[in-house]
């Protein structure tokens, strides 16, 4: 069914109804740290769920903010939340209480699904009517409902809205040019479609398969990995609230015996760094998948030689649901994103829509019937991402060679991708220019081990520490946002107009002290 379309998908769909209902209640659906979860479980507790949220006043084409960290609860939130016709949009567990009231006033959600972690910084947003997992019952305010208790009061049997495949089931929020988040307005029918075309066709999935994720659920490549692709074919995935750290996954692989382990390169790298990586034992894995930014063709090799597992990149977007373009097993080319998979039409444009000639580098943009309807309440750029139904014009610059093979050549906007998030170079500048001993900062993208990092650029006036202004930083930001290095400089280079030289300052030519 690699080549399945729209037209041949019901035209009643609910996500829920199918990814869901469809598995036999005894089969593994989730491993966790208490043991394994049951499909029957999951059913049960997300079907609760959808009542709860009916009680709490959700009703059909409503969003449903989830803020929890990853686990059963989660995963059936996420299906309780489609069982019922509502949106689900979902956002990092370690914001700012400004990041989240941003996501609170974009969004309007009819509830926030919050637990012990992004309470706080919720309540200090300025959340109302949140369903809270975890929290002592007795802690809660007014406005605030005990998960546990009102789930409990259910039942456990919930007949699926009768929502339509053309309907916006999700929002995966993306962050433009200009660094504020957008949602993509997602219809029901593209997880059906992506499970179809890529973990079909490209992962090949199987029932026996155990996913493991690096990235955290809130980030929509692992959802789909590590739970609706699973969730298709009857396999498992594995789910853990804790951050992703190299020992943690270690562990976890030692323990679940994963098949599959969605990965992105900074973990790879980290991996083949610890001085344990020799002793590890990835003889459970066929594959490993890489994300969220490009594979180095160097990191690629040293993975597959040191814990001889083939690793498969490609590339995707918010806006197209998943990826479109990917290498495969045993077809993998380092260095590369891959070939286009069945179901999408891609082209390489200038900044006028026009096809460049074959390995000349342009514009990626895709089109194909996962392609999201656009931006909620942003129709310029709606207008300007999404030049036709169906296709998206993406800032990400590309090449093909002659056999059809892609190679990722860097962004069209100022944005740098870390650790598979994006980072506002800017918006770290202004960070850092309030703390009283910097006189001015600028901050820039370098590459270490092949993969993007970032560096500041500060004129102190008074003296100060490297490590002091990151924690300076990631006291005000999000923890992903703080400049990896920190170098003091006299001054900054400038152009000719007086503005600061980026140029010069990522190629490390650095104007001497006055």
């Amino acid at each position: 069914m690699a080549h399945l379309r729209a037209a041949d998908v019901p035209a009643e769909f609910n996500l829920a109804a199918h990814f869901l209902d469809r598995n036999e209640d005894g089969r593994t659906a989730l491993h966790t740290a208490a043991g394994p979860v049951t499909y029957g479980e999951v059913k049960a507790l997300a079907n609760r769920t959808g009542h709860a949220l009916r009680v709490l006043g959700v009703r059909r084409g409503d969003r449903v903010l989830l803020a929890l960290g990853d686990g059963t609860e989660f995963v059936a939130t996420w299906f309780g939340v489609q069982k019922v016709g509502a949106v689900t949009a979902e956002v990092y567990t370690f914001l700012k209480p400004a990041d989240y009231r941003y996501y609170l006033d974009y969004s309007r959600p009819a509830v926030v699904v919050a637990d012990t972690t992004t309470l706080g910084p919720l309540r200090a947003a300025g959340a109302r009517n949140l369903l809270v997992v975890g929290a002592d019952p007795e802690s809660l305010r007014p406005g605030e409902h005990d998960f546990a208790a009102v789930t409990a009061e259910q039942p456990t049997a919930l007949e699926a809205a009768p929502t339509r495949s053309d309907d916006i089931a999700l929002w995966r929020f993306t962050t433009g040019s200009t660094g504020s988040p957008k949602a993509c307005l997602i219809h029901a029918r593209s997880p059906l479609l992506s499970f179809e075309w890529y973990a079909r066709a490209v992962m090949d999935i199987r029932p026996d398969d155990v996913v493991l994720p690096v990235p955290k659920l809130f980030f929509g490549y692992a959802n789909n990995m590590a739970v609706t692709f699973p969730f298709g074919i009857g396999a498992a995935g594995v789910v853990f609230p804790e951050r992703s750290t190299v020992d943690r996954m270690f562990a976890l692989i030692a323990r679940h015996r994963p098949t599959v382990l969605v990965n992105v390169p900074t973990m790879m790298n980290a991996m083949l760094e610890h001085p344990a990586a020799a002793e590890q034992d990835f003889g459970s894995l066929r594959l490993c998948v890489s994300g969220g930014e490009l594979l180095p063709p160097d990191l690629h090799r040293r993975f597959a030689d040191t814990f001889g597992v083939d690793t498969i990149d490609g590339i995707g977007a918010s806006e197209s649901y998943h990826g479109y373009i990917s290498n495969s097993p045993g077809r993998s080319r380092p260095g590369t994103l891959g070939r286009v998979i069945p179901g999408y039409r891609v082209r390489v444009v200038d900044d006028e829509g026009t096809e460049v000639p074959r390995g000349a580098t342009g514009r990626l943009e895709v089109t194909g019937e996962t392609v999201a309807a656009g931006y909620w309440q942003a129709p310029d750029k709606t207008a300007e991402a999404f030049p036709a139904p169906g296709t998206v014009r993406t800032s990400d610059l590309v090449s093909q060679d002659a056999d059809g093979f892609f190679r990722y050549e860097g962004r069209a906007d100022d944005l740098l991708k870390v650790g598979g998030l994006w980072v506002s170079p800017t918006e770290i500048e202004k960070c850092l220019a309030t703390h009283p001993a910097v006189a001015e900062c600028a901050v820039v993208g370098f590459q270490r081990d092949g993969l993007t990092r970032t560096r500041a650029f500060v004129v102190a006036r008074d003296d100060v520490s490297g490590e002091a202004l990151q924690q300076y930083v990631k006291g005000r930001l999000s923890p992903h946002k703080y400049p990896r290095e920190v170098r003091f400089v006299p001054r900054l280079p400038r152009t000719a107009s007086g503005k600061v030289d980026r140029i010069a300052l990522r190629a490390e030519e650095l104007p001497e002290a006055a």
